[in-house]
């Protein structure tokens, strides 16, 4: 470890001790990139999401009653609803037209729950194949969340509904001649997604399973916005660099502190996903036709590469980063927000993008 990287360590935790932190002098220290030591930077990413008050003696009362609110989410939206799945239509006495799966009512039970299968399934399909290029989402977590997985708790846990939504759907088809035909969806196909990795046992989840309960919880809690494709990519980080916390305290209750820091970080960033918005001022295509103008003026030869490397449109890589490429010193003042904060208000980078 280079002295320079220590002395901004010692840096880091000179700030975090103090009874109250300062801010800006965190937000200073943090441009240029924080380090992982010591778990400085799950704590930084607490701080700076305001998921943590910079009055470090009001920390435990306010992660107590985060966690705990978190746990009422899951016996509310995943528990309770289990629950009442497992227990509707028992038997043919139970069955009223008010909770039958045939119901019209948009309103009724199945219908919300048929609805929240959509979202269900689209989530566990994008967060099996989160980061494949590492198998910590595929890992056992340590921490399994007892709440879901206590094997005296009756009824339909997230994995089985996926499992049973999955195995029982059906491909319609009807060709040109007017003869529909039924198929299995995975039958002559690719492997599907829940044999792409192993089950693990009872009492056991892996990480990815975490991730799609906190997506899950969150587009119950945010109806408008739900889940979009790529909200998998801005939590993963999130959840993983809180549950490789150093800190086993910190890292057990990772799930919920990732929930209110993805939440808090979706409603600055929200915009980007809502589609009707995308032409706005306020969405994800005119910030990128900003950022794409603004480096075309300033340094014509990165827009190049960068157009180059964009099979799409620029505002479909929002969120995403280039390959690298070298940069001298000169350049390297206004080249760095570009790439890392494309969708930041870029008349709030000082010396770079404010023309």
């Amino acid at each position: 470890m280079s002295s320079l990287h220590k002395s901004r360590i010692a840096d880091f935790q000179d700030v975090l001790k103090e009874p109250t932190i300062a801010l800006e002098k965190l937000q200073e220290l943090s441009f240029s990139g924080i380090p992982c030591e010591g778990g400085l930077r799950c704590l930084c990413w607490k701080i700076l999401l305001n998921y943590l008050p910079l009055e470090r003696a009001s920390w435990t009362s306010i992660l107590a009653k985060q966690r705990e609110l978190y746990s009422q989410f899951l016996r509310e939206m995943i528990i309770q609803p289990g629950i009442a799945k497992a227990n509707m239509g028992v038997s043919r006495e139970d069955v009223t037209f008010e909770d039958h799966p045939l119901n019209p009512n948009p309103d009724s039970r199945w219908n919300t729950y048929f609805r929240d299968n959509e979202v269900l399934l689209q989530i566990d399909k994008d967060v099996r194949r989160l980061c494949p290029d590492i198998s910590f989402f595929q890992r056992a977590t340590e921490y399994p969340c007892l709440l879901i997985l206590d094997p005296q708790n009756e009824f339909e846990t997230l994995r089985k509904r996926v499992e049973q939504t999955t195995l029982k759907s059906q491909t319609v088809a009807r060709n040109r001649s007017g003869v529909t035909n039924m198929s299995s969806p995975h039958k002559n196909a690719a492997p599907s997604s829940l044999n792409e990795y192993q089950v693990l046992p009872n009492g056991c989840e892996a990480h990815w399973e975490v991730v799609e309960r906190i997506l899950f919880i969150y587009a119950k809690l945010n109806p408008g916005i739900a889940y979009v494709q790529g909200m998998n990519e801005i939590v993963g980080p999130l959840y993983y660099t809180f549950a490789t916390d150093p800190n086993s305290e910190w890292k057990e209750h990772a799930e919920a502190d990732t929930f209110f820091c993805f939440t808090n970080l979706m409603a600055e960033i929200r915009d980007n996903f809502i589609k009707s918005l995308d032409d706005s001022q306020c969405g994800i295509t005119y910030k990128m036709e900003k950022v794409y103008s603004t480096l075309k003026d300033k340094d014509m030869e990165l827009y190049l590469k960068l157009v180059a490397w964009c099979s799409v449109a620029p505002s479909q890589h929002g969120f995403l980063h280039p390959p690298c490429t070298s940069v001298s010193p000169a350049r390297a003042e206004y080249q760095a927000p570009v790439l890392c904060l494309p969708l930041a208000d870029t008349a709030a980078v000082p010396g770079v993008l404010a023309a």
